[in-house]
């Protein structure tokens, strides 16, 4: 078998896994290099402990476009920063590491309108951050159970099944949207109001966010800034300048069993497409 770049990694990080020094390290990298980073994590829960270091001790950044499975079950310390795409599975399993994925700055394409990460990604997410400036395939964050993200679009069956967590989606959402959501919170960017005709009823219920208590478009303010500052989305950027107008095109997203406890009985009304 030829040799992984996580083996790289654990090599040119030595005075990191020896020594705690905060690092970063740089490579280029091709698809048919996968599953970086969970070597690297296992290497860090037996030095340190699984949630002992702070976001981004160990930052890696890797250029081009990863293969599958990029941050499989990472944890807290590690952030992996790609410039560039990634294929299915990003953030597997992710235990608390920080995943961000970016077009270069260079690039002559609308990064909003773009996929940048593949199919399945966050799948059974724990904890940690993934922040993806450009669109997702189909079942993301399928079964996210505590982890964090924002993307700019997704295919069919977002967030299915999922139980914890919270999910911001600054585009399109495919059809299918929340089915067999138990918990967790998305936020959803719907300035056309589509968001009915693609969501599951039967799982979910969605209200305007400028229509909720100020702590929620907090939340989602918070959420949004951290995504411009990792990624410097020009659509995060956008409206976040627009705010108030951005809270009128947002809908929040709860599953019917946890909304009163979510909400906190707010009076609201159901949000339908107009």
């Amino acid at each position: 078998m030829p040799e992984t770049l996580d083996a790289q990694i654990l090599r040119d990080a030595d005075p990191f896994f020896a020594r705690g020094e905060k690092m970063q390290l740089s490579y280029g990298v091709r698809n048919v290099q996968r599953a970086i980073g969970t070597r690297a994590s296992s290497a860090i829960v037996r030095k340190f402990g699984q949630n002992a270091l702070p976001e981004g001790r160990l930052h890696v950044r890797l250029e081009g476009s990863a293969g599958q499975s990029l941050g499989a079950f990472a944890v807290q310390g590690l952030t992996l920063d790609v410039i560039g795409d990634a294929n299915d599975y990003v953030g597997k399993g992710l235990s608390g590491a920080t995943i961000i994925a970016r077009p270069p700055k260079n690039a002559a394409y609308d990064a909003a309108s773009n996929a940048i990460i593949g199919n399945t990604c966050l799948y059974g997410a724990t904890s940690g951050r993934l922040f993806a400036a450009g669109t997702a395939g189909v079942r993301f964050a399928v079964r996210n159970s505590g982890a964090s993200a924002v993307v700019e679009g997704v295919g069919a069956n977002g967030c299915e099944y999922m139980t914890g967590g919270d999910v911001a989606i600054l585009g399109p959402v495919g059809d299918n949207f929340g089915a067999g959501m138990t918990g967790g919170v998305a936020y959803i960017w719907d300035p056309e109001g589509r968001f009915e005709a693609v969501a599951n009823p039967d799982a979910i219920s969605w209200y305007k966010l400028d229509a909720l208590e100020d702590k929620h478009a907090e939340r989602f303010r918070l959420l949004l800034e951290m995504h411009a500052e990792r990624t410097e989305s020009r659509r995060a950027g956008d409206l976040l300048e627009s705010f108030e107008k951005t809270c009128a095109d947002m809908l929040m997203v709860v599953p019917h069993e946890v909304a009163d406890r979510i909400l906190g009985g707010a009076d609201t009304e159901r949000v339908a497409a107009e």
